[in-house]
């Protein structure tokens, strides 16, 4: 475990396509949220996708092998504006990378719109945003459903946005966006992930060394990012290969320790700073190993990206596939990740097993890898399968 003084630094990334997660105040005194996707620049041929396809995602962190992946579920996406071209762009995806096809006729994909009148979709390119989410969210857990929320304005309220894909029946939803180094009050809109049964994942943004809101929410799951290495390039030789090689932090994943949320019980064998550090988890999100998302909405066809707005929608992916895998077997959906995380798995003989601890790379300030729980990587990335067995047993 580490120790560090606090220091919070944002960062310059040349791979930003969108301002980064940064601290906003509108006119009226509103939160402005921003979503952290970023696109691999100089861009390829957008006629064809580059980057990891799910095939290669799924095998890296092993869903692959986990039955069920989703069945009965649904994962709740929760973004601003509006994406028109959502259903369609999802439809393209999914043939493109032979999956099952999501839509409204089958049942499987929903739209709501929230709040009035929606925002366009190409400002501060949430509808790329939109497209990465659910159609990330689709390659990793295939069988669940998604829920696509789209709220009026990038602003508080998102949080009631969040309340509707709740209602919808989201078991588990993703929120990529975020308020950069928290806001003093937002522990008051905490009560909105307080939900039995429902787990919440939110990016920690891609401004280095950076808290962000909802991310460090103690009933959230804050997702990290890494530079994911796959074993070959090449196509896997079958679909239960693994081709998982190696992972460093990334320089621009967000972490920290917040200035307005207390350090939660389950945190404090972690680190002792006396309040909520984040993030809990990580998962590929440099651009630089990107994946492809279909966007034809802003015409440009294929896009190769990342961005910690990738890591959350995958992690919720797992656990939808996680919760598929306990009702099935006659229990309910996972009540309380994050205590279970931090007193159950991280302290046992089963970590190494569960989690690959990334251990080099820094995105500034305290932000270093290290072994174990560290500011910038959590306790590390999922081997999904074997975590996704020992959560089974866990309330």
């Amino acid at each position: 475990m580490k120790k560090f003084l606090l220091l919070l630094l944002g960062m310059t990334f040349i791979f930003a396509l969108t301002a980064p997660i940064l601290a906003q105040q509108s006119g009226t005194g509103t939160h402005i949220f921003t979503s952290p996707i970023r696109i691999l620049e100089p861009r390829g041929d957008s006629t064809h996708p580059s980057g990891f396809p799910p095939v290669q995602m799924r095998e890296a962190y092993r869903y692959n092998v986990i039955p069920n992946q989703g069945q009965g579920m649904t994962i709740g996406i929760v973004d601003a504006c509006d994406y028109p071209s959502a259903e369609a762009d999802l439809g393209v995806f999914s043939t493109y990378y032979y999956l099952p096809a999501c839509t409204t006729a089958n049942g499987c994909f929903t739209k709501i719109q929230y709040g009035g009148t929606l925002c366009s979709g190409h400002s501060g390119n949430w509808a790329i945003e939109q497209a990465l989410d659910i159609q990330w969210a689709h390659a990793m857990a295939p069988a669940a459903k998604i829920v696509l929320v789209e709220n009026a304005n990038p602003d508080d309220s998102l949080f009631l946005a969040v309340d509707q894909a709740v209602a919808a029946g989201s078991n588990v939803v993703s929120m990529s966006w975020g308020y950069g180094g928290g806001f003093s009050g937002e522990n008051a809109e905490d009560f909105h992930f307080q939900v039995p049964g429902v787990t919440f994942f939110s990016s920690t943004g891609d401004s280095g060394c950076l808290t962000n809101y909802p991310a460090e929410s103690p009933y959230v799951v804050a997702v990290g990012g890494t530079v994911l290495t796959l074993t070959s390039a090449l196509p896997p030789p079958s679909p239960f290969s693994n081709n998982y090689g190696h992972e460093i932090a990334w320089s621009g994943s967000g972490g920290g320790i917040s200035l307005y949320e207390s350090e939660p019980t389950w945190q404090m064998g972690v680190q002792h700073t006396g309040f909520r550090s984040i993030p809990d988890v990580a998962l590929d999100a440099s651009p630089a190993s990107g994946v492809p998302v279909y966007d034809s909405y802003d015409g440009y066809q294929w896009l190769e990206v990342g961005g910690t707005s990738l890591s959350s929608p995958v992690w919720a992916a797992f656990m939808a596939i996680e919760n598929s895998l306990r009702v099935a077997g006659g229990g309910t959906t996972i009540h309380q990740f994050l205590p279970d995380l931090y007193q159950t798995i991280y302290p046992s003989g089963n970590y190494a097993l569960d989690f690959h601890d990334v251990t080099t790379g820094s995105s500034g300030g305290v932000c270093v890898a290290g072994s174990g729980y560290d500011y910038v990587t959590g306790v590390g990335t999922p081997i999904a399968n074997h975590l996704a067995n020992d959560l089974v047993p866990l309330p």
